[in-house]
């Protein structure tokens, strides 16, 4: 009965913000675009002084025989803490519209960047690198965060009325206190990706960082 209540409440939520998703993932698609256009404008000196570095990196890799997985998911997970740390002040900040949306629109640049350069560099191999180390946390990971951008917006827009319109005079603390627990199970579930990213996305970027040194 209560996970009826709780999808029926969100089916409600996202039918009630629905306009809000799209806008936040034309700003996330925007980003993964930007990220690759950055991708194609680089020169040669440019690309080849990044490529180099990774495959320096597939070179170490190769030669130490593992990824420290304890390392990677300490990193990735406190990395992940920290943007839904930011994400939670912003939007309870009259100022954190716009920097709410910035950080979404660097997070999906980021990706961009990361899948262009992999595929512009490395080919088949790059498209077999981003399908296996970049994708699978990150099917978890962009729902969480465009969730989580949707409710900062919502939160920030409301406390802007608050604050120069005057007309709202319900008590916010029930909204925040929503907000609040939903951030907390948005950050326990993306230890789950920080999981995958950690042991999961390191095996194949071991394997597939050989493939591509036997190639060179």
């Amino acid at each position: 009965m209560a996970k009826n209540g709780i999808f029926v409440t969100f089916k409600h939520h996202l039918k009630e913000y629905a306009s809000l998703y799209i806008f936040v993932s034309v700003i996330l698609l925007f980003g993964v675009i930007f990220g690759a256009i950055i991708v194609n404008s680089m020169n040669v000196s440019q690309k080849q002084d990044v490529l180099t570095f990774l495959t320096q990196f597939f070179g170490q890799v190769h030669n130490e025989g593992f990824v420290n997985g304890k390392d990677v998911f300490v990193t990735s997970y406190s990395t992940h803490l920290k943007f839904i740390a930011l994400i939670w002040i912003l939007g309870i900040s009259v100022i954190g519209l716009p920097l709410i949306i910035i950080l979404l629109f660097l997070k999906g640049l980021v990706i961009g960047f990361t899948v262009g350069f992999f595929v512009n560099q490395l080919g088949w191999n790059g498209m077999l690198l981003a399908f296996t180390t970049v994708f699978p946390q990150n099917i978890i990971v962009l729902p969480f965060y465009v969730l989580i951008t949707v409710l900062a917006i919502q939160l920030s827009i409301r406390m802007i009325q608050k604050q120069f319109l005057k007309n709202d005079r319900e008590p916010i603390i029930k909204q925040l206190i929503s907000y609040t627990m939903i951030f907390t199970i948005a950050a326990m579930s993306l230890s789950i990706a920080s999981l995958i990213e950690a042991y999961g996305s390191t095996y194949f970027l071991k394997v597939i960082g050989d493939l591509i040194l036997k190639k060179n």
